[in-house]
Parts: C-alpha cells; sequence; structure tokens
C-alpha cells in the first residue's frame, strides 16, 4: 500500500463530528422564525403609532403579538377604558385594514412599563 491509500483508510477510520455549530442553528432561528414575528410586529406598531390619537399612544406598550391576538399594555384604567372605547367606535377596523396580517383580536391588559429617558438614560415609570 502507499501513502495515499494508508491516508484514505485512515481517514475512513476517523470518528465523524457529529456536533453542529450553534451559529448555524441561530441563524436559521432568526432568519425564518424570529425574523417573521419582527417584521410582523414592526408593521403593527407603524400602524398603532400612525392611527392612535398621541394622548393614549404614549399610555399603552405593545406586549405581544400571537396567533392574530395583540396585547397592549396600558398603564392606567382611565387610559385603558378610553382605548378600548375607541377600538370598539371603529379603530380596530381601521388597523385591520391597514395592516395586512392576520389581526383578530386586541387584548387590554394592565400594567406598568418602563420608558427610557433620553437626557439621562435612565429607566422612568412615570409616563
Amino acid at each position: 500500500m502507499d501513502d495515499t491509500q494508508l491516508r484514505t483508510l485512515w481517514l475512513q477510520k476517523q470518528p465523524h463530528e457529529r456536533t453542529s455549530h450553534l451559529a448555524e442553528s441561530m441563524t436559521i432561528l432568526m432568519k425564518h422564525k424570529l425574523g417573521k414575528k419582527v417584521r410582523q410586529l414592526s408593521k403593527l406598531a407603524a400602524v398603532w403609532d400612525e392611527v392612535l390619537p398621541s394622548t393614549v399612544r404614549h399610555h399603552t406598550a405593545l406586549e405581544s403579538f400571537q396567533r392574530g391576538v395583540l396585547t397592549v399594555m396600558v398603564d392606567s384604567a382611565s387610559h385603558r377604558y378610553q382605548l378600548q372605547t375607541l377600538l370598539t367606535a371603529g379603530l380596530m377596523k381601521e388597523i385591520q385594514t391597514r395592516f395586512n396580517g392576520p389581526l383578530n383580536k386586541v387584548r387590554l391588559i394592565p400594567g406598568q412599563f418602563a420608558s427610557v429617558d433620553l437626557v439621562t438614560g435612565t429607566r422612568r415609570y412615570d409616563v
């Protein structure tokens, strides 16, 4: 046997690497799963900012968007009532026509969210 045949036999006897690189899996996950969600939510956020009056918009935060249900966090009961009234008065239809995705329901939940002060860079809870 010559050296090339021995090298070929030696390479065939070596254990195959069965591990995969994490970057490949993360790229697939980001590109196909999370990328689609981020694009949908960013389009929905743009429509939300266009349609909603600023007096109410500053008191809301988009929490999640799953299976056609948009969950919105509202920081006070009065703003939650005001937003619910707007949604039933036709705002929901306007959002659905501008957003060409599967939006079936807007779920309002109470909560407090942090905003970042642009001057100091600290988190504020009094929106």
